[in-house]
């Protein structure tokens, strides 16, 4: 007679060979056809401090996560513990590849709360140093995206224009990389005495470079295989995703702050918004090279039309006496003082301002309670926006199209980590 026991035995071994079956084909399936690589956080081709968790059968990328936060910044608390102008120099280092123009859209941001407009030459001279910023990012961009699918000499091409703005930047600003240019109602100093003819000379020969680098890439074959078809954005997932700047344009969506919203006189130039239907990398490539050539024509228009005068609002309980006053008169030192220890004097309120910059729609959220110190401040970065699309965009991509989706989107991590 068969016990109890007899009848369990091989019931359980049974068990024992199925689990034993089912854990070695998960295994197999984990280990075997899929692998994990963390490409960055110091990898080149990630352009800065981004890690990127790509999840590969074979070659093709079936999930990726990309792993920011690196940086640590914290620059809105500290822009809360801070007078107006004393954040200044923290713009600086958000996309650190256009100081200006962050110097300018967190002026702006401050003014629309003020209630302040510039005089005609102080919004002349804010667009000039935008552009140039738009110029100098875009190389950099196009440079080292080309760089990254392997043509090196465009790189040299872009860098050696970019090198020739940092002059003009040391120029106007005393500094190359990180100016401070901007001061909440003005401007640190005016154009220097011969800067709009290096402007001219320098655009004449940017023009020529422009050209030059469209015809190292444009019909290149290898760069187009790299670059065609390849990290193709739609229309809606740019909308849906909430993505500015060329990367939007590059998709279709005719959207230009300075066409849309103008600011700082933008209504006055002549210039076209590059659009491009296709959304890949090729796309955004093509619309950054238009880009800089609309930037060289506004700049042209600026020099053709600068007007005199100040560059600076006239306010002078918020504004600093100038240097000369200061050390010969005793009510002039103690002006400057207390507007160098008190800050502006905001009024109440909530405001939004956003800028075109390289990268898409800079835009700073103020909240002020009164004083010189906002209560609350909100950045945002259109670097973090357009990296948000990664995990969706590099699905389905290779290895190999990583470098090139990356380049083509352009992004810092010094906004994305702000």
């Amino acid at each position: 007679m068969k016990t109890t026991t007899d009848y369990q035995a091989p019931d359980n071994a049974q068990k024992a060979v199925d689990f034993a079956n089912d854990y070695q084909a998960e295994t197999t399936d984990l280990m075997g056809d899929k692998m994990v690589l963390n490409m960055g956080p110091s990898h080149p081709a990630t352009h800065g401090v981004l890690r990127l968790i790509l999840e590969l059968d074979g070659e093709v990328i079936t999930n990726a996560e990309p792993d920011i936060g690196f940086l640590h910044r914290g620059d809105e608390k500290i822009a809360e513990n801070m007078h107006y102008n004393q954040f200044i120099p923290y713009t600086d280092r958000l996309d650190y590849l256009a100081p200006l123009a962050n110097n300018v859209a967190y002026a702006c941001a401050v003014e629309k709360l003020m209630g302040w407009e510039l005089p005609p030459r102080g919004q002349a001279v804010r667009v000039l140093a935008c552009e140039l910023a738009r110029i100098s990012s875009h190389m950099l961009g196009v440079g080292v995206c080309a760089m990254d699918v392997g043509a090196m000499t465009v790189f040299l091409y872009t860098f050696t224009e970019r090198e020739k703005i940092y002059n003009l930047c040391e120029q106007l600003t005393g500094a190359r990389f990180t100016t401070s240019y901007t001061r909440v109602g003005g401007q640190i100093r005016d154009l220097p005495e011969g800067f709009e003819a290096r402007v001219r000379t320098f655009l004449g020969e940017c023009k020529e470079q422009i050209d030059e680098i469209a015809a190292l890439l444009d019909k290149n074959k290898i760069f187009m295989v790299r670059m065609c078809d390849v990290g193709v954005i739609s229309k809606e997932d740019a909308i849906s995703y909430g993505m500015t700047g060329p990367n939007l344009r590059a998709s279709g969506i005719d959207r230009d702050l300075r066409k849309d919203s103008p600011y700082l006189g933008y209504e006055k130039y002549d210039f076209d918004v590059p659009v491009a239907e296709e959304g890949d990398c090729y796309a955004r490539y093509q619309v950054r090279m238009e880009e800089m050539r609309q930037s060289i024509r506004i700049i042209e228009q600026v020099l053709d039309t600068l007007p005199e005068g100040p560059i600076n609002i006239i306010d002078p309980k918020s504004t600093l006496p100038d240097k000369e006053r200061v050390m010969m008169s005793m009510e002039e030192l103690i002006h400057h003082f207390i507007v160098s220890t008190q800050g502006i004097d905001a009024p109440k309120g909530e405001v939004y301002f956003g800028h075109e910059n390289p990268k898409g729609e800079l835009g700073f959220f103020i909240h002020s309670k009164g004083g010189g110190v906002p209560h609350r401040l909100k950045i945002r970065s259109p670097s973090f926006v357009n990296l948000s699309i990664c995990s969706e965009l590099l699905k389905g991509a290779m290895v190999s199209d990583v470098p090139a989706i990356l380049g083509s989107l352009d992004f810092v991590m010094g906004e994305c980590d702000r």
